[in-house]
C-alpha cells in the first residue's frame, strides 16, 4: 500500500505523459500515480513538435489489458483508458477507487512539481486537513518558426512576424511569478484569487489557511475523500470543484492549508481555439455547478456540515466579492440542512439511434451528475450502471426496460430519460412537492420542443410525455409491474396509453393522477425517423385538438440556438 495516490483525470491532454514523467522524476516518497484517460486520445489536436510532445519513458513499461503500468525506482504509475468519456469528477472517482493509499491528491494532466513535493506535503499533515502547495504558472511551450521567431504558448497558427508555419517547442518550466498562496470565492459563488489575504499576518508561511482552493491540485486522506463525497458527480462533469472541496473541508470541521515549503506549476489554457479547456465547455455546465454549490452551501443543504457557511466567510472577513448584506443573509439561514430526497435517472435505448445524436444526448445527460441506470438491448459501455435486455425492440420491451431500471435504482425520485432527448440541466432541479407524501402523483415537464433532425425545424405544444416524467420510485415500480403484467397477458392498446396518470379511460393501468411543471430552459425531443412513435407536424393530425394546445413553430429553441444550422451546431457542441 502506498502512502499517496496521485489521481489524474485526463481528456484530450497532449501533456499527460510529460506530467506523469515529471511526477516520477520528482516524487521521493511511497507515491503512486493513477491516471484515467477519459474516452479520448491524449493528443488533440495534432501539431508539429520540436523534439516531440512526450518524453521517452525512463522506467519499465508493461501492459495489462487497458492499463499501462510504468515503474521508475519506487514510484509506480498506472494509466487506464476508458472507451467512453464519463466526465472529470467521475474519472477522478474512478481513479480513487483504484487506490488503497492513506492519502490521495488530485492533479490536472498539465502540471510540473518541486523535488520531493510529496514528502514535503505530507510532513506535518493532519487527517482533517485538505492541503495544497504554492501554485506557479507552467511555461509549457512556445511556438517557433523556421526563422527563429518565438511566440509564448497559446493557440496554434503561423508566425505573427513573418507568416511562416510554427512548431511547438516544449519548454516545461515553472515560472517564479506569480506564486499563488490564497484563494476565496465571492457571493455568486465564483472562484477568486485572494492576494489580500496573503499580505495579512495569518496568510504568511510556512503553513497558512486558505478560504478556497484552485481545482487543479489538492490533497487529503482517502477516507475523507469518500466520507465528504469530495468529488460529487451531482455537480456535473466539472466546474466549482475548488469551491466544493474547500467548503466541504471547512464546514465538516476541517481546515484548508497551503504548504509554503513546496510548489507545483499549472498550465492555464484560457485563450480558446486549440488552447482551451479539454472538457466540453458550456454555459449550462457552469451555471449548473454554481447552482449546486449555492443549493448545498448557501442554502444549508449539505448534510455533512457542522459549521454554517457564514462562519467561514467571517473567518476570512473581509472577502472580495462579499458585501455586509451578503454576509447578513448567510447569518439568517438555518444551520441544519433540510434533507432532500435522492434523485436518479433511468435511461433506456434500443441501440438503433444515430451515434452523433445518441452521444450528444448522453453527454448532456451527464452534466447534472445524477446516478444513471441505463437499460439497453445491447451492451452500453461507460454510461451509468448498464443492464442489457436481449429482446426485440417494441412497446412491451420498452416497458420492461423501464421496470428493470426502476428496480435496479436506489434513488427516491426518478427522472425518465430517453436516448433521443437533449435534457437541459435545469430539468433535473425539479423536486416533486409531494415527494414525501404516500399519494404522490406523476409529474411531467411540459417545456419541451420537438426538433426535426434533418433541418432543425422546431415545434412546441403542451403535452404530457413519458420522456419528461418525474415521480417517486416506489410509485413507479408498482405501476410498471402492473403495466408489464397487463401487456404480457392482454397485449398493448393505445387506449391504455403510454403516460401513467394522464387519463381516466377504463383501460388505464391504475388510478394514479398527474400534474405538470416547466423547467427554466426547454428540453429537445429529437425527431429522426426512427422514433418508436411517429412525429406529428400539423394540428390536423390530432383527432382531439385539446392534445396540441399552445402550438408554436420556429427555426430554433430558446436557450439552445436559432437560425440556419443551429441544430447541427448543438449536436457538434454536445457531442
Amino acid at each position: 500500500m502506498s502512502d499517496l495516490s496521485i489521481l489524474i483525470p485526463a481528456r484530450r491532454e497532449m501533456f499527460l505523459n510529460r506530467t506523469i514523467q515529471d511526477i516520477l522524476d520528482h516524487a521521493q516518497g511511497d507515491t503512486e500515480v493513477i491516471a484515467v484517460i477519459d474516452g479520448e486520445e491524449r493528443l488533440e489536436p495534432e501539431h508539429t513538435f520540436r523534439g516531440g510532445p512526450e518524453p521517452e519513458w525512463r522506467g519499465q513499461v508493461t501492459k495489462q489489458d487497458d492499463v499501462t503500468i510504468l515503474r521508475q525506482g519506487t514510484v509506480l504509475a498506472r494509466v487506464v483508458r476508458l472507451e467512453q468519456a464519463i466526465g472529470q469528477r467521475a474519472a477522478t472517482n474512478f481513479a480513487c477507487r483504484m487506490s488503497d493509499a492513506k492519502y490521495v491528491m488530485k492533479v490536472d494532466a498539465h502540471c510540473s512539481f518541486d523535488q520531493g513535493f510529496d514528502v514535503k506535503l505530507l510532513a506535518g499533515m493532519q487527517d482533517d486537513w485538505t492541503v495544497v502547495s504554492i501554485m506557479r504558472n507552467l511555461h509549457a511551450f512556445d511556438w517557433v518558426c523556421p526563422s527563429g521567431h518565438r511566440r509564448y504558448q497559446g493557440p496554434s497558427g503561423p508566425c505573427a512576424i513573418c507568416g511562416e508555419p510554427t512548431m511547438m517547442d516544449v519548454v516545461w518550466r515553472a515560472k517564479h511569478s506569480p506564486q499563488s498562496k490564497a484563494y476565496c470565492f465571492d457571493a455568486e459563488p465564483h472562484f477568486q484569487y485572494f492576494a489580500e489575504f496573503s499580505k495579512r499576518p495569518e496568510g504568511e508561511g510556512p503553513l497558512s489557511e486558505t478560504m478556497s482552493l484552485q481545482g487543479s491540485c489538492w490533497l487529503l486522506t482517502r477516507e475523507r475523500y469518500w466520507a465528504l463525497d469530495i468529488s460529487d458527480e451531482a455537480f456535473g462533469s466539472w466546474g466549482s470543484q475548488g469551491i466544493e472541496v474547500s467548503v466541504k473541508t471547512w464546514l465538516s470541521g476541517g481546515r484548508c492549508m497551503v504548504n509554503h515549503n513546496t510548489w507545483y506549476s499549472h498550465l492555464f489554457r484560457t485563450q480558446g481555439s486549440d488552447f482551451s479547456f479539454p472538457y466540453p465547455i458550456s454555459g449550462n455546465q457552469v451555471s449548473h455547478a454554481k447552482e449546486q454549490a449555492r443549493k448545498l452551501f448557501f442554502e444549508s443543504q449539505w448534510p455533512g456540515a457542522v459549521r454554517p457557511l457564514s462562519w467561514l466567510v467571517e473567518r476570512f472577513w473581509p472577502v472580495p466579492g462579499w458585501t455586509t448584506e451578503d454576509r447578513n443573509r448567510l447569518r439568517a439561514l438555518p444551520a441544519q440542512p433540510q434533507k432532500e430526497p435522492s434523485k436518479g435517472i433511468v435511461y433506456y435505448t434500443d441501440n438503433r439511434l444515430a451515434p452523433e445524436i445518441m452521444l450528444a444526448c448522453q453527454r448532456e445527460l451527464l452534466i447534472p451528475g445524477l446516478p444513471i441506470t441505463s437499460v439497453s438491448l445491447a451492451p452500453l459501455k461507460g454510461f451509468g450502471r448498464n443492464i442489457v435486455l436481449p429482446e426485440v425492440r417494441g412497446v412491451l420491451t420498452m416497458f420492461r426496460q423501464i421496470l428493470a431500471g426502476l428496480e435496479a435504482s436506489d434513488a427516491e425520485i426518478i427522472f425518465f430519460a430517453e436516448h433521443d432527448v437533449l435534457y437541459h440541466p435545469s430539468h433535473f432541479e425539479f423536486t416533486p412537492p409531494d415527494a414525501q407524501q404516500p399519494q404522490a402523483v406523476i409529474w411531467y415537464n411540459t417545456n419541451v420542443w420537438h426538433v426535426r433532425s434533418t433541418d432543425g425545424h422546431a415545434l412546441y405544444y403542451e403535452a404530457k410525455r413519458t420522456s419528461q416524467l418525474c415521480a417517486c420510485r416506489d410509485v413507479l415500480v408498482e405501476h410498471y409491474r402492473k403495466r408489464v403484467a397487463r401487456v404480457e397477458t392482454e397485449g398493448f392498446s393505445r387506449r391504455m396509453g403510454f403516460e401513467p396518470g394522464t387519463h381516466r379511460r377504463p383501460e388505464r393501468v391504475d388510478d394514479l393522477t398527474s400534474d405538470t411543471w416547466q423547467s427554466p430552459v426547454s428540453n429537445i425531443d429529437i425527431k429522426h425517423g426512427r422514433n418508436l412513435t411517429p412525429a406529428r407536424w400539423s394540428p390536423e393530425q390530432f383527432r382531439d385538438q385539446r392534445n396540441c394546445r399552445g402550438w408554436q413553430e420556429a427555426d430554433g429553441v430558446p436557450g439552445w440556438g436559432a437560425g440556419p444550422g443551429w441544430f447541427t451546431e448543438v449536436l457538434r457542441n454536445e457531442g
